[in-house]
């Protein structure tokens, strides 16, 4: 244990007052020698907010100064809330709640930002009550180095309207650091001086990326919003140019040469860095030979190489409507690593032997080099299956009875999942169409055709079954995991299931998933089904990378990692090399010591470059949502009520962008919001607006910026009817 851990431990465990720096060290039993190092170390925890110092040198928690270390979220209205994290004595609740959020009201935010990390003093709620009210002491670590917005020019300075509308406050530019934009230009400032009292952020223009109304600008905001590393270093992209465009005979050595088996991949029709193929052969026995071919990667990016330096930082590619943010270079992503068709490829294989009932028998990981067939399109491979455009697919004719075979398998599969309980939710993913300039000109509803089933199968199949084999192993790993559900959400969620007459049966306050995947089940084909499936995710933990196997609840299944995407995610790329490094018997002890070291580094850095790469994608779809019904204001379509609260409802259309019907506009009645119900209720009418409900609306104003799409409410088409709860559980 070092010196900062065993200060950590002191403070949670046997120190309970401020402590003079010097009794510290002699209380530790440091040698005299080391007074300076930890006196060192004392001072940078106090910088990050980890302990509190005083002017005379004494040290404690934040809790013993009566102080909270949290990062801060601001709302668009200036206020804010802190999310705990207990510092250094994480577990501990001195005022008994150290974990929930706290209330800051706009004036006493001390100039802290969106996301900063802060240290507040709790004012109100002191007792344990439901809601706590602090006030921010001191901003511990500034999260916004860099914002974008839109510059404006003001005779001898400007000022900038950031994007992020969390952020709300404008920065001040000064002449000199202008960098010549112009009014409407959207521009990507450098923050040199922070709030302070009433003084609003200073920045420098670093970087014009054009007029706000130029096409392509949008996207490549939020590719700065969210500091996403759009181009790579020259140094990456030469050390990319240096690789072979083609396979070398040497690369073969050692490798199972599948080169003239039946292998495809599958895939959009967009997609060029095609990471997966499959081979599907039936055996004598009856049981099924499923071959899961990746790229392999690693061959070509090697640890501590500038290249996986590179995709270690990015640790995901991002893909923003039209624009994809790779994380390899292109030359790769798209070249030498991408399964393209009728050439030779280097993979990494699982050959899985699948019985009847879809357990893996038997299984054998291997380098392999493979030659795919072809290049399929997801709804060519579904067509043929429906037995549609037979005529127009013709050229593959030779691989019907193929195809057959892998939807066989697929329903073995999906069969033995559904068995055991796993939650399959059914997401009509939204296909943005843009011009050529970049421009939304249609948002439609793509739904998961058979294909896609298939080879959706086919790789949780050869996840679940790599991690198992290393678990047993005892070989560190990136598992993939997703925790039990916090009781509170089910909680609310039930609430909300009660409109439509459900509710999902808890036992000690968990909830199996095969409950869950019963209610879907149930609700699937209906009105409300995308509504429910959505709030259900919401009220699931976000599946997170763990160096710790801990089971994924969402599949129901004991392990769990990704294997199968390496040109666009990092911890497939660091499995694979684990993988490699074991089947070639390169694994010392010196070594597995070393990589617990980098698979706890690799988990913790994907997981957050996750979030933010979801974040990032999420904001562009719905500002290209936005930009699409700009077109449409003064149209009226049908739609759902998603949601209900007090300042509206918000209605889903069947293409899934969503609206807002602001309640100030509904003019004919005073409506007020019946919060148990989930129910805008008249007051004189008696008229309700509620979940479900299927109603006709206008489009009455957008805004792009905001992403904000206001509808106005026409008519109730069909009213959704309450029903009589039925209690589920998994031997429903």
């Amino acid at each position: 244990m070092n010196i900062r851990e065993r200060i950590i431990e002191a403070f949670q465990n046997e120190i309970e007052k401020p402590i003079m720096d010097i009794d510290l060290a002699k209380y530790l039993e440091i040698d005299p020698s080391q007074f300076k190092v930890i006196f060192d170390i004392l001072a940078k925890m106090a910088d990050e907010g980890i302990l509190i110092a005083t002017h005379k040198k004494k040290y404690g928690t934040p809790e013993m100064f009566g102080m909270l270390a949290g990062k801060v979220e601001v709302t668009q209205r200036g206020f804010g809330f802190v999310m705990v994290d207990g510092s250094a004595t994480a577990g501990k609740k001195n005022d008994g709640s150290a974990s929930s959020d706290v209330f800051i009201p706009a004036g006493e935010m001390g100039g802290a930002m969106n996301n900063d990390r802060v240290l507040i003093k709790i004012v109100k709620g002191l007792d344990g009550e439901k809601r706590r009210e602090g006030t921010i002491v001191k901003v511990i670590e500034r999260a916004n180095t860099q914002v974008v917005g839109v510059f404006q020019r003001n005779n001898n300075f400007g000022f900038v309207i950031v994007d992020d509308k969390k952020i709300n406050q404008d920065v001040f530019i000064s002449f000199n650091n202008t960098k010549n934009a112009q009014s409407g230009d959207k521009v990507v400032v450098k923050i040199i001086k922070w709030p302070d009292g009433d003084k609003k952020a200073e920045g420098k223009v670093i970087e014009v990326l054009g007029n706000k109304n130029d096409p392509g600008v949008d996207i490549l905001s939020v590719i700065y919003k969210y500091g996403l590393p759009d181009a790579f270093p020259k140094a990456v992209e030469s050390a990319a140019e240096q690789i072979s465009t083609e396979v070398a005979k040497e690369d073969l050595v050692g490798r199972r040469d599948l080169r003239n088996e039946t292998i495809v991949t599958i895939d959009g029709p967009d997609a060029k860095d095609l990471d997966d193929a499959v081979s599907v052969e039936l055996l004598d026995n009856g049981n099924y030979r499923l071959g899961v071919h990746i790229a392999d990667v690693t061959h070509y990016v090697k640890e501590g190489s500038i290249l996986d330096k590179e995709a270690f930082e990015r640790a995901t590619s991002v893909y923003l409507v039209n624009k994809v943010v790779p994380m390899l270079p292109r030359r790769l992503s798209n070249g030498i690593c991408s399964l393209n068709p009728q050439v030779d490829r280097l993979t990494l294989s699982i050959s899985m032997e699948i019985d009847e009932k879809g357990h893996v028998v038997s299984h054998d990981i291997f380098e392999s080099v493979i030659c795919t067939k072809e290049r399929m399109i997801y709804d060519d491979v579904s067509d043929i299956l429906a037995g549609e455009r037979l005529d127009e697919l013709s050229r593959y004719e030779y691989l019907f009875d193929y195809f057959k075979r892998t939807q066989e398998l697929q329903k073995i599969l999906r069969n033995r999942r559904d068995v055991r309980g796993a939650i399959d939710f059914n997401f009509p993913e939204a296909k943005i169409k843009c011009d050529e300039e970049g421009r939304a000109v249609d948002v439609v509803k793509e739904n998961r055709r058979i294909a896609n089933r298939i080879i959706e199968e086919f790789m949780l199949v050869a996840n679940e079954t790599v991690a198992e084999h290393f678990f047993w192993m005892d070989m560190p790993f990136v598992y993939r995991i997703h925790e039990l559900p916090k009781e509170e959400k089910i909680e609310k969620f039930n609430q909300f299931l009660g409109n439509f007459g459900y509710i999902i049966k808890m036992k000690d306050g968990e909830v199996h998933p095969k409950a869950i995947q019963i209610l879907l089940n149930k609700v699937e084909g209906t009105r409300e089904e995308h509504i429910i499936n959505k709030l259900m995710l919401r009220s699931l933990k976000q599946a997170k990378y763990s160096p710790l196997n801990e089971g994924h609840f969402g599949l129901a299944a004991k392990y769990y990692c990704h294997f199968t995407s390496p040109i666009r995610r990092y911890p497939d790329l660091q499995i694979h090399r684990i993988i490699k490094e074991c089947i070639n018997g390169k694994l010392s002890e010196k070594r597995i010591e070393r990589l617990k070291g980098i698979v706890e580094s690799a988990s913790l850095q994907s997981s957050e470059r996750e979030r933010l790469a979801e974040q990032a994608e999420r904001d562009a779809d719905d500002m290209k949502k936005a930009e699409y019904m700009l077109s449409h204001v003064g149209e009226t379509y049908d739609g759902v009520i998603s949601s209900v609260t007090s300042f509206g409802f918000f209605v889903e259309l069947d293409n899934t962008v969503e609206g807002l019907v602001r309640i100030a506009n509904l003019t004919d009645d005073y409506y007020y919001y019946a919060e148990q119900l989930m129910q805008l209720i008249g007051e004189h009418t008696k008229r309700t607006f509620k979940i479900g409900d299927l109603v006709r609306v206008l489009v009455r104003r957008v805004d792009v910026d905001l992403r904000e799409i206001d509808f106005e409410f026409v008519e109730v088409i069909e009213a959704h009817d309450l029903k009589a709860s039925t209690v589920i559980d998994e031997k429903a």
